[in-house]
Protein backbone atom coordinates (compact mmCIF):
# COMPACT_ATOMS: atom_id res chain seq x y z
CA UNK A 1 0.00 0.00 0.00
CA UNK A 2 3.01 2.49 0.91
CA UNK A 3 4.44 1.82 -2.49
CA UNK A 4 0.99 2.61 -4.77
CA UNK A 5 0.65 5.75 -2.46
CA UNK A 6 4.31 6.88 -3.11
CA UNK A 7 3.92 6.01 -6.89
CA UNK A 8 0.14 8.47 -7.08
CA UNK A 9 2.34 11.36 -5.83
CA UNK A 10 5.25 11.14 -8.13
CA UNK A 11 7.61 8.27 -7.10
CA UNK A 12 8.74 5.39 -9.77
CA UNK A 13 8.31 1.83 -8.59
CA UNK A 14 12.29 1.45 -8.07
CA UNK A 15 12.40 4.92 -6.26
CA UNK A 16 9.44 3.89 -3.96
CA UNK A 17 11.37 0.19 -3.29
CA UNK A 18 14.76 2.14 -2.73
CA UNK A 19 12.89 4.63 -0.12
CA UNK A 20 10.99 2.53 1.57
CA UNK A 21 14.13 -0.09 2.15
CA UNK A 22 16.08 2.81 3.65
CA UNK A 23 13.37 3.93 6.12
CA UNK A 24 13.06 0.41 7.12
CA UNK A 25 16.99 -0.72 7.32
CA UNK A 26 18.64 2.49 8.23
CA UNK A 27 21.91 3.74 6.68
CA UNK A 28 22.79 1.24 3.67
CA UNK A 29 25.59 1.45 1.01
CA UNK A 30 24.52 0.99 -2.59
CA UNK A 31 25.77 -1.97 -2.67
CA UNK A 32 23.14 -3.93 -0.06
CA UNK A 33 20.32 -1.54 -1.41
CA UNK A 34 21.04 -3.05 -4.69
CA UNK A 35 20.99 -6.40 -3.87
CA UNK A 36 17.76 -6.04 -1.54
CA UNK A 37 16.23 -4.41 -4.34
CA UNK A 38 17.23 -6.88 -6.91
CA UNK A 39 18.64 -3.82 -9.02
CA UNK A 40 22.21 -3.84 -10.95
CA UNK A 41 24.42 -0.59 -9.32
CA UNK A 42 24.54 1.49 -12.32
CA UNK A 43 20.10 1.72 -11.62
CA UNK A 44 20.66 2.07 -8.30
CA UNK A 45 23.08 5.09 -7.97
CA UNK A 46 20.83 6.39 -10.53
CA UNK A 47 17.99 6.03 -8.26
CA UNK A 48 19.89 7.36 -4.89
CA UNK A 49 20.82 10.97 -7.01
CA UNK A 50 16.76 11.01 -7.97
CA UNK A 51 15.88 11.08 -4.44
CA UNK A 52 18.87 13.08 -3.09
CA UNK A 53 17.61 15.60 -5.59
CA UNK A 54 14.08 15.36 -4.47
CA UNK A 55 15.29 16.14 -0.92
CA UNK A 56 14.54 12.77 0.74
CA UNK A 57 18.01 11.10 1.55
CA UNK A 58 21.51 12.12 2.45
CA UNK A 59 25.08 10.34 2.35
CA UNK A 60 27.58 10.25 5.26
CA UNK A 61 30.84 8.13 4.89
CA UNK A 62 32.46 5.59 7.12
CA UNK A 63 35.31 4.00 6.96
CA UNK A 64 36.13 4.98 3.65
CA UNK A 65 32.05 3.48 2.52
CA UNK A 66 29.28 5.97 1.44
CA UNK A 67 26.29 5.05 3.81
CA UNK A 68 22.65 6.71 2.43
CA UNK A 69 20.30 6.87 4.57
CA UNK A 70 16.40 8.11 4.45
CA UNK A 71 15.63 11.51 5.73
CA UNK A 72 12.46 11.76 8.38
CA UNK A 73 9.94 11.00 6.15
CA UNK A 74 8.28 14.23 7.43
CA UNK A 75 10.03 15.53 4.44
CA UNK A 76 7.73 14.38 1.95
CA UNK A 77 5.66 17.25 3.09
CA UNK A 78 8.58 19.63 1.71
CA UNK A 79 9.03 17.93 -1.11
CA UNK A 80 5.34 18.03 -2.25
CA UNK A 81 5.18 21.86 -1.46
CA UNK A 82 8.54 22.30 -3.64
CA UNK A 83 6.97 20.26 -6.17
CA UNK A 84 4.16 22.71 -6.34
CA UNK A 85 5.39 25.50 -6.54
CA UNK A 86 7.27 24.16 -9.74
CA UNK A 87 4.17 23.20 -10.92
CA UNK A 88 2.82 26.41 -10.43
CA UNK A 89 5.70 27.83 -12.05
CA UNK A 90 5.69 25.82 -14.81
CA UNK A 91 1.99 26.50 -15.72
CA UNK A 92 2.67 30.48 -15.44
CA UNK A 93 5.14 30.42 -17.83
CA UNK A 94 2.83 28.25 -20.28
CA UNK A 95 0.28 30.99 -19.55
CA UNK A 96 2.69 33.53 -20.34
CA UNK A 97 3.99 31.77 -23.80
CA UNK A 98 0.11 31.46 -24.99
CA UNK A 99 -0.95 35.05 -24.00
CA UNK A 100 2.44 36.07 -26.08
CA UNK A 101 1.21 34.12 -29.53
CA UNK A 102 -2.65 34.32 -28.41
CA UNK A 103 -2.97 38.14 -30.75
CA UNK A 104 -1.00 35.68 -33.60
CA UNK A 105 -3.36 33.07 -33.14
CA UNK A 106 -6.45 34.77 -33.65
CA UNK A 107 -5.21 36.53 -36.29
CA UNK A 108 -5.33 33.38 -38.82
CA UNK A 109 -8.67 33.54 -38.18
CA UNK A 110 -10.83 34.32 -41.46
CA UNK A 111 -12.70 37.34 -40.34
CA UNK A 112 -14.83 37.21 -43.01
CA UNK A 113 -16.40 34.09 -42.41
CA UNK A 114 -20.27 34.29 -41.48
CA UNK A 115 -20.58 30.90 -40.43
CA UNK A 116 -21.54 29.73 -36.93
CA UNK A 117 -18.95 28.28 -35.73
CA UNK A 118 -19.80 24.86 -32.96
CA UNK A 119 -17.64 23.26 -30.40
CA UNK A 120 -18.29 19.92 -28.10
CA UNK A 121 -16.82 19.02 -25.13
CA UNK A 122 -16.96 16.42 -22.95
CA UNK A 123 -16.65 15.10 -19.59
CA UNK A 124 -15.54 17.22 -16.45
CA UNK A 125 -12.54 18.60 -18.02
CA UNK A 126 -14.32 19.46 -21.40
CA UNK A 127 -16.85 21.35 -18.98
CA UNK A 128 -14.44 23.27 -17.34
CA UNK A 129 -12.76 24.52 -20.03
CA UNK A 130 -16.51 25.15 -21.60
CA UNK A 131 -17.01 27.21 -18.68
CA UNK A 132 -13.52 28.94 -18.80
CA UNK A 133 -15.11 30.52 -22.19
CA UNK A 134 -17.45 32.04 -20.67
CA UNK A 135 -14.56 34.05 -18.27
CA UNK A 136 -14.07 35.89 -21.80
CA UNK A 137 -17.17 37.38 -22.16
CA UNK A 138 -16.79 41.63 -22.48
CA UNK A 139 -20.19 41.97 -20.84
CA UNK A 140 -22.86 40.85 -18.61
CA UNK A 141 -23.61 36.84 -18.85
CA UNK A 142 -27.31 35.76 -19.07
CA UNK A 143 -27.48 32.37 -17.61
CA UNK A 144 -30.78 29.87 -17.22
CA UNK A 145 -29.65 27.20 -14.48
CA UNK A 146 -29.66 24.78 -11.75
CA UNK A 147 -27.41 25.82 -9.34
CA UNK A 148 -27.79 22.43 -7.19
CA UNK A 149 -27.14 20.30 -10.77
CA UNK A 150 -23.84 22.25 -11.35
CA UNK A 151 -22.48 21.46 -8.00
CA UNK A 152 -23.05 18.49 -8.57
CA UNK A 153 -21.54 18.18 -11.86
CA UNK A 154 -18.53 19.96 -11.01
CA UNK A 155 -17.85 19.30 -7.65
CA UNK A 156 -15.40 22.36 -6.00
CA UNK A 157 -15.54 24.20 -9.20
CA UNK A 158 -18.58 26.30 -8.59
CA UNK A 159 -18.10 28.76 -6.53
CA UNK A 160 -14.36 27.87 -5.19
CA UNK A 161 -13.03 28.42 -8.60
CA UNK A 162 -15.40 29.91 -10.93
CA UNK A 163 -17.46 32.84 -9.10
CA UNK A 164 -14.30 34.38 -7.24
CA UNK A 165 -12.53 34.49 -11.06
CA UNK A 166 -15.65 36.13 -12.30
CA UNK A 167 -15.10 38.58 -9.57
CA UNK A 168 -11.83 39.15 -10.21
CA UNK A 169 -12.45 39.55 -13.69
CA UNK A 170 -15.64 41.82 -12.85
CA UNK A 171 -17.81 39.85 -14.85
CA UNK A 172 -21.89 40.15 -13.98
CA UNK A 173 -24.19 37.72 -14.30
CA UNK A 174 -27.92 37.11 -14.24
CA UNK A 175 -29.26 34.39 -13.62
CA UNK A 176 -32.48 32.88 -13.33
CA UNK A 177 -33.04 29.43 -11.59
CA UNK A 178 -35.21 26.92 -9.95
CA UNK A 179 -36.00 27.42 -6.23
CA UNK A 180 -34.08 24.72 -4.80
CA UNK A 181 -32.02 24.88 -1.71
CA UNK A 182 -28.75 25.45 -3.06
CA UNK A 183 -30.44 27.91 -4.94
CA UNK A 184 -31.55 29.74 -2.22
CA UNK A 185 -28.05 29.51 -0.21
CA UNK A 186 -26.29 30.66 -3.56
CA UNK A 187 -28.66 33.43 -3.52
CA UNK A 188 -27.46 35.39 -0.33
CA UNK A 189 -24.24 35.80 -1.91
CA UNK A 190 -25.47 37.22 -4.92
CA UNK A 191 -23.88 40.89 -4.28
CA UNK A 192 -20.52 39.15 -2.97
CA UNK A 193 -20.62 37.48 -6.48
CA UNK A 194 -21.35 39.98 -8.77
CA UNK A 195 -24.44 38.28 -9.43
CA UNK A 196 -28.22 38.86 -9.92
CA UNK A 197 -30.89 36.35 -9.34
CA UNK A 198 -34.12 35.07 -9.83
CA UNK A 199 -35.62 31.97 -8.58
CA UNK A 200 -38.80 30.74 -9.62
CA UNK A 201 -41.08 27.70 -8.66
CA UNK A 202 -38.82 24.56 -8.65
CA UNK A 203 -42.54 22.50 -8.62
CA UNK A 204 -43.61 23.96 -12.01
CA UNK A 205 -40.17 25.30 -13.24
CA UNK A 206 -37.66 23.06 -12.61
CA UNK A 207 -35.09 22.17 -14.93
CA UNK A 208 -31.27 21.02 -15.58
CA UNK A 209 -29.43 21.64 -18.62
CA UNK A 210 -28.15 25.24 -18.42
CA UNK A 211 -28.11 27.79 -20.72
CA UNK A 212 -25.26 30.73 -21.13
CA UNK A 213 -25.46 33.49 -23.25
CA UNK A 214 -22.43 36.10 -23.09
CA UNK A 215 -21.23 38.56 -26.50
CA UNK A 216 -21.78 36.32 -29.66
CA UNK A 217 -21.65 32.93 -28.17
CA UNK A 218 -24.85 30.72 -26.21
CA UNK A 219 -23.26 27.51 -24.19
CA UNK A 220 -25.43 24.66 -23.71
CA UNK A 221 -24.72 22.49 -20.82
CA UNK A 222 -25.87 19.21 -20.06
CA UNK A 223 -25.19 17.99 -16.47
CA UNK A 224 -26.70 14.86 -16.52
CA UNK A 225 -24.97 13.60 -20.04
CA UNK A 226 -21.50 15.62 -18.78
CA UNK A 227 -21.17 17.76 -22.04
CA UNK A 228 -21.33 21.59 -23.51
CA UNK A 229 -21.65 22.62 -27.01
CA UNK A 230 -20.86 26.76 -27.21
CA UNK A 231 -22.54 28.08 -30.56
CA UNK A 232 -20.74 31.15 -31.79
CA UNK A 233 -22.53 33.17 -33.78
CA UNK A 234 -24.26 36.84 -33.39
CA UNK A 235 -27.23 36.34 -35.01
CA UNK A 236 -27.99 33.29 -32.64
CA UNK A 237 -26.98 34.97 -29.76
CA UNK A 238 -28.80 38.21 -30.11
CA UNK A 239 -31.82 36.20 -30.97
CA UNK A 240 -31.49 34.72 -27.27
CA UNK A 241 -30.55 37.97 -25.40
CA UNK A 242 -33.86 39.53 -26.87
CA UNK A 243 -35.55 35.96 -25.79
CA UNK A 244 -33.82 35.85 -21.93
CA UNK A 245 -35.32 39.61 -21.49
CA UNK A 246 -39.03 38.24 -22.18
CA UNK A 247 -38.06 35.26 -19.23
CA UNK A 248 -36.79 37.92 -16.87
CA UNK A 249 -39.80 40.29 -16.80
CA UNK A 250 -41.76 37.18 -17.06
CA UNK A 251 -39.88 35.35 -13.96
CA UNK A 252 -40.00 38.39 -11.90
CA UNK A 253 -43.53 38.06 -11.78
CA UNK A 254 -43.89 34.73 -10.65
CA UNK A 255 -40.10 34.42 -8.34
CA UNK A 256 -41.74 33.51 -4.74
CA UNK A 257 -42.65 36.61 -2.66
CA UNK A 258 -40.35 34.86 0.59
CA UNK A 259 -37.83 32.60 0.53
CA UNK A 260 -36.62 30.17 3.77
Amino acid sequence: MIIAKLKKIGFSEKEAVIYTQLIHSGPKPASILAEKAELNRTTTYDIIQSLTKKGLISSIKQDGVTYFKALDPKELLNYLEREKIEHVKKLEKQQKEIEEILPALISLENPESTKPKVTFYEGEKGMRQAYEDTLTSKEDILAYANVEDMHKGLPNFFPEYYQRRGVEKKIHIKCIAPDNKTSIERHKHDKAENREMILIPSKDYDFSPEINIYDDKILYASWREKMAIIIKSKEIADFHKKMYKLCWIAAKKIQPSKLP
